[in-house]
C-alpha cells in the first residue's frame, strides 16, 4: 500500500506564499498520475492541479498563473509552489496518487490564508 506523506501547510498572509510537497512510499507498482485537491469547510474536495510522468499539467482555473506543480520522479515526490495567496485558497490540501498498485490519498495539510 502506497503511503503519501505532506508537508509545508501552515498560516500566511494574503499576497504570501507557501510550498507544499508529498513524498511516497512503499511503492509496488509505479505512480502515473501525481495531483493536489483541497477541500474547504462544507465544501466538496475539487482538483487544485495534476501532473503525468513526462511533466504534463492541469490547473484548476482559480489558481493558473498563481500556482506550480512539479514531481521528482526519483524521489517519488510531488510539489505545489503556491504564490500571490488569497483568503479563498483557504483549505486542507490533499495529495493524490493514481497507478499501477499506486492509488492513495494523503492525509491532508491545512492552508490558512488570513491577515
Amino acid at each position: 500500500q502506497v503511503q503519501l506523506v505532506e508537508s509545508g501547510g501552515g498560516l500566511v498572509q494574503p499576497g504570501g506564499s507557501l510550498r507544499l510537497s508529498c513524498a511516497a512510499s512503499r511503492i509496488t507498482g509505479s505512480i502515473a498520475i501525481m495531483g493536489w485537491y483541497r477541500q474547504a469547510p462544507g465544501k466538496q474536495r475539487d482538483l487544485v492541479a495534476s501532473i503525468t510522468p513526462d511533466g504534463g499539467t492541469n490547473y484548476a482555473d482559480s489558481v493558473k498563473g498563481r500556482f506550480t506543480i512539479s514531481r521528482d520522479n526519483a524521489k517519488s515526490t510531488v510539489y505545489l509552489q503556491m504564490n500571490n495567496l488569497k483568503p479563498e485558497d483557504t483549505a486542507v490540501y490533499y495529495c493524490k496518487t493514481t497507478g499501477i498498485r499506486s492509488n492513495a490519498w494523503g492525509q491532508g495539510t491545512q492552508v490558512t490564508v488570513s491577515s
